[in-house]
């Protein structure tokens, strides 16, 4: 039976909750990891998403960051935080997901931007990404299926972007950023998009300055991570590019994995 796990920034669930309800509805996913929810766990609305048949499970601050994860299978246990990782962030949750093929690990990630280099949020953001290494490796050792999905601000490639040359002194694209990327691929993971796809140019982020949408000067930095588990499943990827031309659209749109 087939599984489709959808990572998407939302940039504000409750600003933009119209648009978020028909991308619901019209990706019809299973699961989906989202990040920057940007509200506090009582504010998130979860009548409005119940009523869409999702078990709800959040992390939510006050006006910044906020992850969550909406499923229509039952979630059966659920962390809140990397292990390991002592800060006030909200930017990691993770849940058992109990699939009907089996129980999936399913983790919705709001990596930290970092800029600008040279300062603490830089070295926050390399921190938080040696955090997420170390659990990882840990997960690994159980040989479960399971999906780190969501915003990793991190760019892993130069046809990841429009212009390089525009990129360089951003946190997104350092060589020690893209470096703590691999290191996650060299654990054993996988990037469902590089499985399943790879192609140069395709982005799941458009800033709202100067033109970026309009130009089709996006990057991409959303990502879906698989242990060799799920990877084995992977039947397709795709990005739901329409999302950034709605009403009221965030910055970020789908990536949608489908398993099985």
């Amino acid at each position: 039976m087939a599984l489709k796990i959808a990572a998407w920034n939302v940039n504000s669930i409750l600003a933009r909750l119209p648009t978020a309800l028909k991308v619901f509805e019209e990706v019809n996913a299973d699961v989906w990891c989202l990040q920057e929810i940007k509200c506090e766990d009582p504010r998130f609305p979860r009548l409005e998403i119940e009523s869409l048949g999702f078990n709800v499970e959040t992390f939510g601050q006050k006006s910044y960051n906020g992850v969550a994860i909406l499923s229509k299978h039952r979630i059966e246990e659920t962390i809140r935080g990397i292990p390991g990782l002592d800060h006030e962030h909200s930017r990691y949750i993770e849940s058992v997901i109990a699939a009907p093929d089996g129980p999936v690990r399913v983790a919705s990630i709001y990596a930290p931007n970092g800029n600008p280099i040279g300062t603490e949020k830089y070295q926050f953001k390399l921190a938080f990404m040696d955090a997420l290494n170390a659990h990882l490796r840990q997960l690994l050792t159980q040989e479960e299926r399971f999906i780190i999905a969501g915003d990793y601000n991190i760019i892993p490639r130069e046809v990841d972007c429009h212009n390089p040359a525009v990129w360089t002194g951003d946190a997104l694209f350092q060589p020690e950023t893209r470096a703590a990327y691999r290191a996650l691929l060299n654990l054993g993971l996988r990037d469902a998009y590089m499985q399943a796809d790879g192609a140069a140019h395709r982005y799941t982020f458009w800033d709202y300055q100067a033109g970026a949408w309009q130009k089709d000067h996006g990057i991409r930095i959303d990502h879906l991570l698989m242990s060799p588990q799920a990877a084995d499943t992977l039947n397709s990827v795709d990005i739901f590019k329409k999302a950034r031309g709605l009403e009221k659209a965030s910055d970020h749109v789908p990536i949608v994995a489908t398993f099985g």
